[in-house]
């Protein structure tokens, strides 16, 4: 059984502050996977988790769109990867993606539904909808017992 949870979204600051959430639940190893259209807030929730894992506030958070994965120190690292402008999947393997399954940081992939076997069964997967100019509504399912087991500590400690 796949668990998941729904989350409403009403501005890019809860957006973020969700993410920041996220961010201080994630461990080494997790992999998490961004889904939504173009303007959804993908970006947004990235930054958000990247403050929760205590990425310097100075450092800016982007889309690595052009040069397909950003590194950001913190207490576990952050490596964020852009899928969305990758062509072919040897791009992906030319470019080392698959090191950065080698557990030692977290793992948050935008546009994953492009190259969905490049990552691992094991995961988190976020669907952001939009409802509106300004509304989201955020769709958190686990893919595994690891994933599993985060998502219902997250529920417990959300309510």
């Amino acid at each position: 059984m796949v668990a998941e949870i729904f989350v409403d979204s009403c501005s890019p600051e809860e957006t973020r502050s969700l993410g920041a959430r996220l961010g201080e639940e994630v461990r080494e190893g997790d992999v998490i996977a961004l889904q939504g259209p173009l303007g959804a807030g993908k970006t947004c929730l990235v930054q958000g988790i990247a403050r929760g894992l205590g990425v310097d506030p100075q450092v800016p958070v982007t889309s690595p769109t052009f040069t397909l994965v950003g590194e950001y120190p913190s207490r576990i690292p952050l490596r964020h990867a852009d899928f969305y402008r990758v062509e072919d999947s040897r791009r992906l393997d030319d470019a080392g993606f698959r090191d950065l399954l080698d557990g030692k940081g977290v793992l948050v992939v935008e546009w994953p539904e492009r190259f969905p076997d490049a990552l691992p069964e094991e995961r988190l997967e976020i669907r952001i909808e939009i409802r509106s100019e300004c509304e989201r509504r955020l769709t958190l399912r686990a893919h595994g017992p690891r994933a599993e087991g985060r998502l219902r500590r997250m529920q417990e400690r959300w309510r």
